[in-house]
C-alpha cells in the first residue's frame, strides 16, 4: 500500500521514473535554449571583451551611471515600503471592522486603486504634483513614482492582511473575547501576531514587486532610476546596449534575493520565537487586558494562574 501525505499521494516506481524522464528532458532543452542564445550573441559580436570591459575594468560606468541610478531606485522603494507596508495594514484592519461605513469606505478605497495600473497613478500624481503644488521639477519624478507605488501596493497589502487575518482558526477570536479582550486587543495581542508570520510569503512578493515597479518611472516620468541609466551610459558612455541590460537585470536579481532572505530570515525568526516562548498568560495579564469595569475571577479561566 502506497504512503500518502496531507496534500499528495506519494509517487510510485512508475511514476517516479516519469519524474525522472521529464526532468531529464526539461534540462536537456533548457540547455539548449542557452546555447542557442550564447552562439546568437556571439554570432552578433556581443560576447567580446571589449564591450563588457568597461563593467570591470572602468570606475566610471559605476560612478557616473549604475550607483546614482541604484540609490534612487533604492530610495524610491524604500519611502514606498515604508508608507505602503502601514498604510495597508490599517485599510486592511478596517475592511474588517463592525462598522459599515468603515467597512464600505475602505473597501471602496482599496479596490479602486488596486484597479488602476500602477503606471497610470504615476502619471496622475505627476500631473497634480505639476499643477497643484510647488514641488519643484527635479524632485517631482520621484514624488510621482513613490505615490502611484504607494497607492497601488498599499492596496493589495491590505487585501493580503485582510486574508492573512481571515485564515486564522475562529475560535482564536472566540477564546480572546471570552476572557474578555475588547476587539482592538484581540487584533493586536491575537490576531496580528500570529498572521504575520502567514502572510509574510505573499508580503515579500509585493515588496519586491515595488522594487521592479520603480522602473516604470524612468521609462515615462523621467526618474533616473537603475534602469534609466542605460540609455544615457549607452549614448554618453559608449558601452554596450546589451551589456548595460544584463548588468542592471544582475543588480536587480541581487537586490530581490537579498530582500527575499532578509524576509526568509524574519520569517524564520518569528516561527522560533513562536515556538519556544511557551508563555502562559496568567490571571493578572487577562484582568489587565480586559475591558474596564469587567472583572474576569480564577474561576472563569478555569483555574488559569494557579499552581497545582
Amino acid at each position: 500500500m502506497k504512503e500518502s501525505t496531507v496534500l499528495y499521494d506519494v509517487p510510485g516506481p512508475r511514476a517516479k521514473r516519469q519524474n525522472v524522464l521529464y526532468t531529464a528532458l526539461f534540462l536537456v532543452a533548457l540547455a539548449a535554449l542557452l546555447w542557442w542564445v550564447v552562439q546568437s550573441l556571439a554570432h552578433k559580436n556581443q560576447l567580446e571583451w571589449v564591450k563588457w570591459r568597461p563593467f570591470f575594468t572602468d570606475s566610471r560606468a559605476w560612478e557616473t551611471y549604475l550607483l546614482p541610478g541604484l540609490k534612487n531606485t533604492l530610495i524610491a522603494a524604500s519611502l514606498a515600503m515604508v508608507i505602503a507596508l502601514p498604510l495597508g495594514a490599517l485599510f486592511g484592519i478596517a475592511r474588517l471592522s463592525d462598522h459599515r461605513w468603515m467597512r464600505g469606505a475602505a473597501g471602496t478605497v482599496v479596490e479602486f486603486f488596486r484597479a488602476i495600473p500602477v503606471l497610470i497613478l504615476m502619471l496622475f500624481a505627476n500631473a497634480a504634483y505639476a499643477k497643484f503644488t510647488d514641488v519643484s521639477p527635479d524632485s517631482r519624478p520621484l514624488y510621482a513614482v513613490v505615490t502611484g507605488l504607494v497607492l497601488y501596493n498599499a492596496s493589495v497589502l491590505a487585501e493580503i492582511v485582510r486574508a492573512g487575518i481571515l485564515a486564522l482558526p475562529r475560535g482564536q477570536t472566540d477564546a480572546a473575547k471570552a476572557i474578555g479582550l475588547r476587539k482592538g486587543q484581540v487584533m493586536r495581542h491575537v490576531l496580528l501576531p500570529q498572521a504575520v508570520a502567514a502572510m509574510m510569503p505573499a508580503i515579500v512578493s509585493q515588496l519586491v514587486v515595488i522594487v521592479k515597479d520603480t522602473a516604470l518611472g524612468g521609462a515615462l516620468l523621467g526618474f533616473s532610476e537603475l534602469l534609466a541609466s542605460v540609455r544615457p551610459m549607452s549614448a554618453n558612455y559608449g558601452a554596450n546596449t546589451i551589456a548595460c541590460f544584463t548588468v542592471v537585470a544582475v543588480i536587480f536579481v541581487v537586490l530581490n534575493i537579498a530582500l527575499t532572505s532578509l524576509a526568509n530570515w524574519l520569517e524564520g525568526r518569528l516561527r522560533r520565537g513562536k515556538r519556544s516562548t511557551g508563555a502562559v498568560v496568567g490571571a493578572g495579564t487577562v484582568e489587565e487586558l480586559a475591558t474596564p469595569g469587567e472583572h474576569v475571577g480564577r474561576e472563569d479561566l478555569g483555574g488559569a494562574g494557579e499552581s497545582s
